[in-house]
Order: C-alpha cells, then sequence, then structure tokens
C-alpha cells in the first residue's frame, strides 16, 4: 500500500506539470481552433532560459531564493515574448486559411525551435540545479512526497485557481470567452479579437516557462528535446480531458501522470512514454470528445 502511495502522489506531481503545459493547448485551440504544436519547446526555451539566469546569478554569490525568483521571471519574460512572435508571425496570417496551413506552419515552428536551441546550446543532457528549497515540515512523510513534489503541487494548485478567476471574473477572461463563441460577434460588440489572442498565447507560454523550470527542478536535468516529449504528452492529456475544455485539460494531466508512474512501477519503466500515447488510441476510439468533451455540432 505505501508503495502504491508514492506512485500516485509522484503521478499527481507530474500530471500538475503536464496540466501546466496542456492549458496552453487547450486555451489556444478554444479561441483559434489551433493545435500550437510549438507549445511544447516554449516550455523548454522556458527551462533553459532559467537555466543560464540561475547559473549567472549563482556566480554573483546571490541567495538560493532570489535565484529561483530571477530565474523564473527570466523564464516567463522570454518564453512569453516567444510565444507571442510566433502568433504574430506565424499564425495570425494563416488565421483566415484552412487549419492544415496553420499544422504545418507550427509543426514547422516546433523543428525550427528545436534546432535553435540545439546549435545555440548543444544536443546533449545538462545537469539542471534544483533551486527549490527543502521543506523541513515534510519530514514526517518524507518517504511519501519530497519537498520539490510538494512545491510543484502547491504552485500548480495556486496558478490553476488565479487562471480560473482570470476567465471567469476579469474583463480579459470574458474578453476570452466571448472570442472562443463566436469571433465575429465579438467583434461587433467591440472586442479587440487580435489582442485576445495574442494575451491567450502569452498566459499559454507564461504557464508553459513555469512548468519548464519546475520539471527541470524535479527531473536534474535538460536538453533540447525535452520539450517535444512533454508537449506530446500534455497535448495527450488535452485531448484526453476533452481540448478546448480547461478542467478537462487538468483532468486528463492528472490521469495521464498517474497512469504513467503506476504503469512504470507495476509493468515496466521501459514503455513510459507508450503510455500517454495507449492512452490517446483508447480514448479516441472510445471517447472522441474526451472526457468533459462536448460534442459539438456545426451547420452545413
Amino acid at each position: 500500500m505505501d508503495y502504491f502511495i508514492k506512485l500516485l502522489l509522484s503521478g499527481t506531481a507530474k500530471g500538475s506539470i503536464y496540466a501546466l503545459i496542456a492549458l496552453g493547448y487547450t486555451m489556444v485551440y478554444g479561441i483559434v481552433k489551433l493545435i500550437n504544436f510549438a507549445h511544447g519547446e516554449v516550455y523548454m526555451i522556458g527551462g533553459f532560459t532559467a537555466l543560464i539566469v540561475g547559473g549567472f546569478l549563482s556566480t554573483l554569490g546571490m541567495s538560493i531564493p532570489v535565484v529561483l525568483l530571477f530565474s523564473i521571471l527570466a523564464s516567463i519574460i522570454y518564453s512569453s515574448a516567444f510565444g507571442f512572435t510566433i502568433e504574430r508571425l506565424a499564425y495570425r496570417p494563416l488565421r483566415n486559411k484552412s487549419r492544415l496551413s496553420a499544422l504545418i506552419s507550427a509543426i514547422g515552428i516546433s523543428m525550427i525551435l528545436q534546432n535553435f536551441i540545439m546549435l545555440a546550446q548543444t544536443e546533449k543532457y545538462l545537469p539542471f540545479p534544483s533551486y527549490l528549497p527543502d521543506l523541513p515540515f515534510l519530514q514526517p512523510v518524507r518517504e511519501y512526497i519530497n519537498s520539490t513534489q510538494f512545491i510543484i503541487l502547491i504552485t500548480t494548485s495556486f496558478i490553476m485557481i488565479i487562471l480560473t478567476i482570470i476567465i471567469k471574473f476579469t474583463r480579459i477572461g470574458k474578453a476570452m470567452r466571448a472570442t472562443s463563441q463566436d469571433k465575429q460577434m465579438a467583434q461587433l460588440v467591440g472586442v479587440n479579437i487580435n489582442q485576445v489572442i495574442s494575451v491567450t498565447f502569452v498566459i499559454g507560454s507564461s504557464l508553459a516557462a513555469i512548468g519548464g523550470v519546475l520539471i527541470c527542478s524535479y527531473m536534474g536535468q535538460i536538453n533540447y528535446y525535452i520539450g517535444f516529449v512533454a508537449g506530446i504528452k500534455a497535448f495527450v492529456a488535452a485531448v484526453l480531458g476533452g481540448i478546448g475544455s480547461i478542467p478537462g485539460a487538468v483532468l486528463g494531466s492528472f490521469i495521464l501522470g498517474w497512469t504513467e508512474s503506476l504503469g512504470t512501477g507495476f509493468i515496466s519503466s521501459d514503455y513510459e512514454d507508450a503510455y500517454a500515447f495507449i492512452i490517446l488510441i483508447l480514448i479516441l476510439i472510445l471517447k472522441p470528445d474526451g472526457i468533459l468533451g462536448k460534442n459539438q455540432k456545426q451547420k452545413v
């Protein structure tokens, strides 16, 4: 039973990270009906930014909390800038074109960013220091959950609450919901849909950056390819919960995290990445709209 609880908590921590990335997928799809396959690379760039900024600040002798704070801020700013630029240059010109054109553009941007980071950094795995503090009050339950996992869970929960408040109660959140429902009608009532879509990309990129810092601190390493793997898994989580549904993205992420953790613990760790695709195949066969997805009928 103890072993099962350990695996469950580990899967919860993984699911929290997938949720931060999956939310970016589902927010963008909910508004512009686009699968942003470059989103995983934005997550990866956030991790590399934290590694570079954190390493520089550490050489100056700054304390760990200061290094962590500025590393996360730098990751959010840099990744948000990438997300904004990608939307502005690669997706906006194709917004009124076929979805296939935008999809191919997204895949192209993903490959460009992968190769850019590989050439700018290295193709090898780099050690990623853990800037997350050790929490003494977790000592009695340290065998079940460590400080890094606990911080990941708390951070993700806090971000989910803030994001929910923004979408439901703020002006930009109402504009997002209006744009998602009907872009033309939203424009008629004065909503600047270009601004709304740009803000959506910035928010999604910020969440991916935070996820990049947390997961790299958790895993202790980073390389140029982690964005592709994490991005695919987060996409599976979004589809599993119902693409376009924010609660569905969170639920799908936790289910994926639990499945991976329990699968590696009780079956084999050799197939850890395969579990995500097995789930994707099953959900597409049994419930194509996802767990919380709605079957939307379109007029012909």
